[in-house]
C-alpha cells in the first residue's frame, strides 16, 4: 500500500505483558499490508525509559512521533491500521 520507504515502529513495552504482546501482534500483523519496521524496546533496560513510560505502556512511536499510549486502553489492529493509512494521505 505505502510507495517509498517503510513505516519506522518502535513499541515500548516490558517482558511478561500482556497489553504489549497484543500490540506486537497487531503490528505483525501489518506488515502483511504496510511495509514496516518494528523495534520492540524493553523499558526495563533504560532507566529513563522506565521513568517516561512505565505507567503508560505499550507505547507505539510511528516514523519518530508518538502515536499511541495506553492509559486507560489498549491501541487496537484497527486504530494503528488507520493511523498508518492517514500518514499515507
Amino acid at each position: 500500500m505505502q510507495a517509498g520507504k517503510p513505516f519506522e515502529i518502535v513499541l515500548y513495552g516490558r517482558k511478561n505483558c500482556h497489553l504489549c504482546e497484543q500490540v506486537e501482534q497487531s503490528i505483525r500483523l501489518l506488515e502483511m499490508e504496510f511495509p514496516l519496521r518494528l523495534t520492540v524496546v524493553d523499558i526495563e533496560e533504560d532507566d529513563a525509559l522506565h521513568e517516561k513510560y512505565m505507567l503508560v505502556i505499550p507505547v507505539v512511536e510511528i516514523d519518530g512521533q508518538e502515536a499511541f499510549r495506553s492509559v486507560t486502553s489498549v491501541v487496537t489492529w484497527e486504530e494503528l491500521r488507520a493511523e498508518l493509512v492517514r500518514r499515507l494521505q
